[in-house]
Parts: structure tokens; C-alpha cells; sequence
């Protein structure tokens, strides 16, 4: 399948997106070029779901960055929280940068299905998120109890207590995974400005990346659609919007 044809494919959903590769190339050579910083002294950071996917669809071009330190539990949740975003800070070069990407994904397959892929080896599509899928059936289903959060199974009750504060919206919307997605990804997004305002980095620069995190079919790759893109100065608190400036 040719680049064009899998672009189409997920921009039938997410207009706006490209694949991870070109993102992070855009990335690294805003880092470079702007920052005038190599990215072998940036620390990376990714809040991503651990599905095994996320890691086999990982774009090369974000090997060029130190890390990534994983913060990211069941659908890219920053279950490491604060001593996770403190952890990592402090492995930041000196006059390095910090880049931190986050967001839950979704899976579009061949065949235009969303929530679903077909996986290395299989010939069946299954879930995609698989955590967000059980956990919007259990919501629809009635099986969700509010502040319901038990040891054993702690990350995934954390998304279903995520989607039942918005229960209505989303299983009155046009496609509810979709729309459960979306509220996963501001939920992220909420948590993630908390942790960065209450974390102390030894350097002037942060690049906070939120998006969604689209997966193909075995050999399709993936895709980003970037809802933030902020640059701090960490030094003067001033935050810039790089959205507009190229294809992140």
C-alpha cells in the first residue's frame, strides 16, 4: 500500500494526520534547526498505552533522542505520575531539552474499521485499544460504578471511571469509540499539564506533544493527529504554539 493510499485511509477519521515517522522527522529537525540543540541531548519521554503494537509501530527517527523514559499505563494514561515525571527530568543533559509525548491510541484496519486492527500474525482484526473497547462495552453495558477502583485491575478501572463521567456524551455520539477516545485524550492531556506545572527541569526548553496515536494493519505503520504542540521556555514561562509552523 502505497503512502498516499494509508494516509487516506486513517484521514477518513482523522483528517489532519500524518505518519509517525514524518512527525518526529519534523521534530527533530525544529530541534535541531530552531533550537539549535542535537537531538542526541534531548530526553524523551512517551505517555503511550504498553500494547505491544505501540512498540513494533515505534518511528526509528525517535531513536535519535535519549530514552524514551515510559510513562504511559493502559491507553496512555501517565500512570507513573509525578515520581515518574521526576525521574526522568533529572536524566536530562546539561543544556539538554525535554520532549514528552502523550495520548491514547486508536486503531483504523485495511478495511476502514476504527477501534480494530489486523495484528502480526493474525488474520482476525481484534480491539485497538483493547482497554478503551472493554471498557466503552462495560460502560454501555451499565457495569461501571462510580469511584468503583480495585487494586487488582487499577488501570483499567481508572479508564472506565475516565469515560463514565462522560458516559452521555459519549454513547450518544455518532461513533463512540471515537468519542471515547477523545475523552481519554483530554483526560491525558488535563493530568499531563498538572504533572509539568509541579515538575522542576534542568533546562531551558520543553516540548509538550499531545496527539492521538493511530495504528494501521501489520505493515501499514502508524499515524499522529496532534492536538497540542506547545514549546515552554522554562526560564521565562513563555509557551509558544507550533502548530501552525509544519506537519506535526
Amino acid at each position: 500500500m502505497k503512502k498516499k493510499d494509508k494516509l487516506a485511509l486513517v484521514r477518513q477519521y482523522y483528517p489532519n494526520a500524518s505518519t509517525t515517522s514524518d512527525t518526529v522527522e519534523w521534530i527533530v529537525d525544529f530541534i535541531e534547526e530552531e533550537l539549535n540543540i542535537e537531538a542526541q541531548h534531548v530526553m524523551l519521554a512517551d505517555s503511550i498505552c504498553s500494547d505491544d503494537v505501540n512498540s513494533i509501530q515505534y518511528p526509528r527517527a525517535a531513536n535519535e533522542f535519549l530514552g524514551p523514559f515510559k510513562m504511559g499505563g493502559l491507553n496512555g494514561f501517565p500512570f507513573t505520575g509525578l515520581t515518574g515525571m521526576g525521574a526522568f527530568a533529572s536524566h536530562v543533559p546539561n543544556n539538554g531539552a525535554v520532549f514528552i509525548y502523550y495520548g491514547p491510541h486508536i486503531g483504523v484496519s485495511a478495511d476502514g474499521s476504527l477501534g480494530e486492527i489486523c495484528r502480526y500474525g493474525q488474520d482476525i482484526r481484534s480491539s485497538c485499544c483493547g482497554a478503551a473497547k472493554a471498557a466503552l462495552n462495560n460502560l454501555r453495558e451499565g457495569k461501571i460504578s462510580e469511584g468503583k477502583v480495585h487494586d487488582l485491575d487499577y488501570q483499567m478501572n481508572t479508564i472506565e471511571q475516565i469515560l463514565y463521567r462522560q458516559k452521555e456524551r459519549i454513547l450518544s455520539a455518532r461513533l463512540p469509540m471515537y468519542e471515547a477516545t477523545e475523552v481519554i485524550y483530554e483526560a491525558i492531556d488535563a493530568q499531563m499539564q498538572k504533572l509539568v506545572a509541579q515538575t522542576v527541569y534542568p533546562c531551558q526548553h520543553l516540548i509538550l506533544m499531545g496527539s492521538i496515536l493511530i495504528n494501521g494493519d501489520t505493515g501499514v505503520g502508524s499515524f499522529n493527529d496532534t492536538r497540542r504542540l506547545d514549546l515552554v521556555n522554562l526560564k521565562t514561562g513563555e509557551r509558544q504554539d507550533l502548530r501552525a509552523r509544519g506537519i506535526a
